[in-house]
């Protein structure tokens, strides 16, 4: 934490400290985020993944944010690391709403800009495999007052080295989870081509050329130009690899 940040917060240096806790609530992520948010005693929350590091000022901007417009919930832009690559991601507001969340999954919106007042919200430890519990948290945040966003790149996020990356049967069940959790998500066209699609690649990641159709058919119904159904097709049908799509996407600071 930088020493603005700390003082910012109203710590001293001799008050940083890191404690190491087993999970007492339900395995996984989920769980793991909720058993240190009963542990903490602070007003406020923050997330920071093992693979990601916040950049200097950024819990300072945060803190500023949330007083500036009397929020609960704060993000920030970030910056992809991919390899030697650099990308920034920003959204383009201050302020980011539950619309804009069901939209566009919003990848600035990342669990380690998350910032937020301590018993406000928790983790829904039902998440299968702990897949989209960001997502559905930032959405339960912003249904209850728009998230308060820092559009700089105060978080670096590591790709390529998560085993979250690739496991494709998880990435479906998360999918499906926040299908059958929102509803809404299937009434804007673009959100849904977006998730539709990314069904269709996860399936065709696993060779499962019957279900990648599919959903592809159910993605170009909703959205035509959506990107994603034709490049699940050529994975289903062995055109290229699911990763090597990954690798070249990822390079430019995007996802599936």
């Amino acid at each position: 934490m930088a020493a603005a940040d700390m003082a910012d917060l109203g710590l001293a240096r001799g008050d940083a400290a890191v404690v190491v806790l087993p999970n007492t609530r339900t395995p996984g992520l989920p769980g793991a985020r909720n058993t240190g948010i009963a542990a903490c005693d602070t007003d406020l929350v923050a997330f920071c993944d093992d693979d990601d590091v916040w950049l200097p000022g950024k819990l300072t901007a945060q803190v500023r944010a949330l007083r500036d417009a009397s929020g609960e919930f704060a993000s920030c832009g970030i910056e992809v690391a991919y390899g030697h690559r650099r990308v920034a991601r920003l959204a383009g507001t201050e302020s980011i709403t539950a619309d804009d969340l069901l939209r566009s999954r919003m990848v600035m919106v990342h669990s380690s800009t998350f910032l937020f007042v301590r018993g406000a919200l928790w983790v829904d430890e039902s998440a299968p495999a702990g897949q989209n519990e960001d997502w559905d948290l930032a959405l339960r945040a912003a249904k209850r007052r728009p998230i308060a966003h820092v559009d700089r790149p105060l978080v670096r996020v590591r790709w390529g080295g998560s085993h979250y990356v690739a496991r494709w049967a998880d990435r479906i069940a998360g999918l499906d989870w926040m299908l059958a959790r929102y509803p809404e998500l299937a009434v804007d066209p673009r959100g849904a081509a977006r998730v539709y699609g990314q069904l269709a690649f996860s399936h065709a990641a696993l060779g499962r050329r019957r279900e990648a159709a599919r959903w592809a058919l159910r993605t170009f119904a909703a959205r035509a130009a959506e990107p994603r159904a034709p490049i699940a097709l050529a994975v289903a049908a062995g055109l290229v690899s699911a990763p090597t799509v990954l690798s070249m996407l990822h390079n430019r600071g995007h996802g599936i």
